[in-house]
């Protein structure tokens, strides 16, 4: 099954990465609107966009800022709009390319640049999907595609109504789940990350939520020395995951 179902609902993609990852990707794409005298940077998505056939209209500078936040570039995409893998078919990824499952849940992730920028991280690491709570979390707009530079095109992605259930079912099929938290006893450097896992990430500002760290198996921190005793939930997300990466390479 592929990472995404699609749906006949549109959205915007922005960017010449995320626009180019879109068509890579294989996403459903309407039209590509594009920016006069932008053409030689944006050659290759114009390029792909022909070979697929696909629509190219040309937009003024007050169309692309008026509807796009900055960072355009001169280029968008009205998209199909993404749907989202059912909880057991994210589970059943890693068993089909024979690897120990490694996955995302994210608690109440607000911002959309942070979002962003932990599918970025995920998808470099090699992270098989990233589980979403329904509410109180950032949808997959186009500021979050801009943020992932095109990465959210290939992260799994599947959205619960309470992650609770989803670390529950976790656990039930094997998988150690992780909370990272700011100020524990155990650090990331002492625990055996080549398990079947799954790392939970708090918000940005209230951590991961108690009733939510009482269901994890245990809890690890990052080692600190600065006078600031954390760091940004990507920043942190993107230690936690290459860590990950780490000791399963020299597993």
């Amino acid at each position: 099954m592929g990472a995404y179902r699609k749906k006949e609902d549109t959205e915007w993609v922005y960017g010449i990465r995320p626009v180019l990852e879109a068509l890579r990707a294989g996403r459903g794409i309407k039209a590509l609107y594009v920016l006069p005298g932008r053409h030689d940077n944006i050659a290759p998505v114009i390029k792909e966009s022909e070979l697929k056939g696909i629509p190219i209209k040309i937009a003024d500078r007050g169309f692309f800022d008026s509807v796009f936040s900055k960072g355009h570039q001169g280029v968008a995409a009205k998209v199909i709009k993404r749907d989202y893998l059912d909880l057991d078919d994210m589970l059943a990824i890693p068993h089909g390319i024979n690897e120990p499952p490694f996955f995302v849940i994210l608690d109440c992730i607000e911002d959309p640049r942070n979002l962003g920028a932990i599918l970025r991280s995920a998808d470099a690491a090699g992270a098989h999907g990233v589980v979403l709570q329904h509410y109180r979390s950032a949808g997959i707009g186009p500021e979050v595609s801009k943020s992932s530079a095109g990465a959210a095109e290939y992260v799994p992605l599947t959205v619960v109504p309470n992650i609770k259930h989803a670390i529950r079912k976790m656990r039930d099929n094997g998988i150690t789940v992780i909370c990272a938290e700011a100020v524990v006893d155990r650090t990331i450097w002492d625990t055996d990350l080549t398990v079947p896992l799954a790392f939970v990430i708090g918000s940005e500002g209230k951590g991961v939520r108690k009733t939510v760290r009482e269901n994890c198996d245990l809890a690890v921190s990052l080692p600190m020395r600065g006078k600031i005793n954390s760091l940004n939930a990507s920043v942190a997300a993107g230690v936690l995951f290459y860590e990950v990466l780490r000791q399963r390479l020299h597993r």
